[in-house]
This record gives C-alpha cells, sequence and structure tokens, in this order.
C-alpha cells in the first residue's frame, strides 16, 4: 500500500533582512530565544542537525540531515522524532525559503513528505504557526511569544 503523505505551506512577512532571519534559524542561541529549543548543526551538506529542549534536561526532539544549504536564501532539511530516527520512514522534509522585499523578506516555511493523519502532521500543522508568529515577534521586537501556551478554558 502507497503511503499517503501531506504537507503544509505557511508564509510570513518579517521586517528583518535575509541574513538575520537565517541566523535566527540556524543559530542556537538565537533560536532558543523565539523557539525554546536549539537548531544545533555544522550546517553543512550531509551533516546532522538536532532541535534540542532549552532546558535541564536538554532533551533531543528531533533530528535529521542537512540536504541543502544556500545562506541566507535557503535551508532544506530532514525532520523525525529522535525516538524514530533509525525508521526512515518517519522523516519529512522542511525548506525554509527566505526572499527579501524592501525593507523585509518574505519566509515560506514547506513541510511536505509527512505521512497523513500521523502524529507529527497534526504536531506540526499547530506548532509551525506559533513558531512563526514567534520569530516574527522576537525579530521586529526583541522578544518571542510562549510557543508553549494552551488556550484557555471556556
Amino acid at each position: 500500500m502507497t503511503r499517503q503523505t501531506t504537507s503544509f505551506v505557511y508564509v510570513t512577512y518579517i521586517r528583518a533582512t535575509p541574513q538575520k532571519v537565517f541566523e535566527a534559524i540556524t543559530k542556537p542561541d538565537l533560536a532558543r530565544r523565539y523557539w525554546g529549543h536549539e537548531n544545533v548543526s555544522d550546517w553543512k551538506v550531509g551533516s546532522g542537525w538536532e532541535h534540542v529542549r532549552d532546558n535541564d534536561e536538554r532533551t533531543v526532539e528531533l533530528v535529521g540531515k542537512v540536504i541543502e544549504i544556500l545562506p541566507p536564501t535557503r535551508l532544506v532539511i530532514s525532520w523525525a522524532n529522535a525516538s524514530q530516527a533509525s525508521d526512515p520512514d518517519s522523516y519529512s522534509r522542511v525548506t525554509f525559503d527566505i526572499i527579501e522585499y524592501d525593507s523585509m523578506v518574505r519566509l515560506t516555511v514547506s513541510h511536505d513528505e509527512l505521512e497523513a493523519g500521523s502524529g507529527m502532521a497534526n504536531g506540526v500543522s499547530k506548532g509551525w504557526p506559533a513558531v512563526l508568529s514567534s520569530l516574527k515577534s522576537f525579530l521586529e521586537t526583541g522578544s518571542g511569544i510562549d510557543v508553549f501556551a494552551k488556550p484557555k478554558s471556556a
């Protein structure tokens, strides 16, 4: 049976330079300030990367490889839960495209090759909007939002 996949595309405009957006994604000390995680790698094609929770345990939650990197305009990585890293079918792909627009950039994040209906697909459909909103707030104001916030009860 053929694996059914899904994808998500998110676009946001940020008052920043392509370099600042790219650095916010790839530099651990910046990513932790709006994401609560660090993206750790040497950022070379074929290298691994880890998404490390900024907490006392330093939990590695996501892993993958750098597929393509063209600073400061494009980054493509594979993406899987650390607990499923040994299963090639568990990997999806994330592409960050950064295009300059006058005094801002258009950031397009495409997350594809996700197994339809999976926990990962459900998680990224909720997670990316919060993360990208926090990235935008961080770069424009110096403060991210709480990406772990939960809805208030009615």
